[in-house]
């Protein structure tokens, strides 16, 4: 007996972690219920603004965890109750009919598999949110990094079908690289799919820091990482 046919908006939840994101929260949450997801989590890492306040005005489910991301994704995990997770950062948002394009990407990916709805996941393209052109460049790199590395980034919406998010033990508690731990895991059983939806991206990281810079902290941590650095040396080097 094969997987149902097909999934639909309906059965994802998005998990949302969050510290001291009032002012871009509810972009994000809008997004995911104009999506049609039935689920909306933040987990919150101790904001003191009013984070807590802004999503449980929009309808999201909140859980207060303690601070990293890898913990507070892992901690919101464990409230889904869907079929399908997507974990989206707290300054992005989804395009219209995302989840609609990724339900298409796993019924075309059906005629060619008898079973594939236990074993999907992937990412989402990027739309950086600066009309440079050398944002332009990254999307591509980044959308590469997904189709020929096998390793979609937390800023890509990646999304899982839960028995294959469980199956690895879903998200570490650890305070960077968490996107990439999992993505490892998961990449191990299953390759991922790069589905052509959009995630728009807050470009606050690229102007704050500058393109060549960020970028260079970016390789230098994940060069590092693959050396064998602990998350927890990188997270103080990141700072």
């Amino acid at each position: 007996m094969t997987d149902p046919p097909s999934i639909s908006p309906s059965d994802f939840s998005i998990v949302i972690a969050a510290l001291n994101e009032e002012a871009k929260l509810e972009r994000a949450i809008r997004s995911a219920q104009n999506n049609g997801a039935s689920q909306v989590i933040v987990a919150d890492g101790g904001s003191h603004d009013a984070t807590v306040e802004v999503a449980k005005s929009c309808g999201a489910d909140v859980i207060v965890t303690s601070r990293g991301r890898g913990n507070q994704l892992r901690e919101g995990s464990h409230l889904a109750s869907h079929a399908m997770l997507m974990f989206l950062h707290a300054d992005n948002w989804l395009g219209d009919d995302s989840l609609d394009q990724i339900c298409r990407a796993l019924e075309n990916r059906s005629h060619r598999s008898p079973t594939p709805h236990k074993r999907f996941w992937g990412g989402l393209r990027q739309r950086i949110e600066n009309e440079a052109g050398k944002y332009r460049w990254i999307e591509f790199g980044n959308a590469t990094r997904i189709r020929m590395r096998g390793l979609p980034f937390g800023d890509q919406a990646i999304f899982v079908h839960r028995d294959l998010y469980d199956q690895v033990g879903g998200f570490q508690p650890i305070p960077l690289m968490e996107d990439v731990v999992l993505s490892q895991a998961l990449r191990k059983l299953s390759w991922p799919q790069l589905v052509d939806a959009t995630v728009h991206v807050d470009a606050r990281r690229w102007e704050k820091r500058g393109i060549v810079r960020q970028t260079a902290i970016n390789w230098g941590i994940q060069t590092a990482h693959f050396l064998g650095v602990s998350e927890h040396k990188l997270s103080r080097w990141y700072r």
